[in-house]
């Protein structure tokens, strides 16, 4: 169930952030399940993988700064979703960084209320 409710999570803020992004596209409403459940994927599979690259990359220095790595590479797994996928559009990468943020910030409130329920 807790897959189920991250998925849900996940798909909101999406929606979200194309909603409050305009150069971040979706097109289709039920496409947004469909892309939470591939970036989901794409970020279990790759976001530990370039996290330690990029911490490794910079001499620790992206360990230390945790929060701005793990902004970056959610930007990124953002971006590698848009290549794969014909339903999600996403303008530059700094619309994704952009995204990145606002996924985020709406992922927080909404994991925080469904924890509190």
């Amino acid at each position: 169930m807790s897959i189920l409710w991250s998925w849900l999570v996940l798909s909101i803020s999406i929606g979200v952030t194309a909603t409050l992004l305009p150069s971040f596209e979706l097109k289709g409403v039920w496409n947004t399940i469909k892309i939470a459940a591939l970036f989901g994927i794409l970020h279990w599979l790759l976001g530990w993988l370039i996290f330690v690259v990029i911490g490794v990359g910079t001499l620790g220095l992206g360990f230390l700064l945790a929060f701005v790595t793990r902004w970056i590479v959610t930007a990124i797994v953002l971006k590698i979703t848009d290549a794969l996928s014909t339903s999600l559009s996403i303008k530059s990468f700094g619309s994704a960084l952009i995204g990145a943020f606002i996924m985020s910030a709406v992922g927080t409130v909404l994991e925080f209320l469904v924890k509190a329920l």
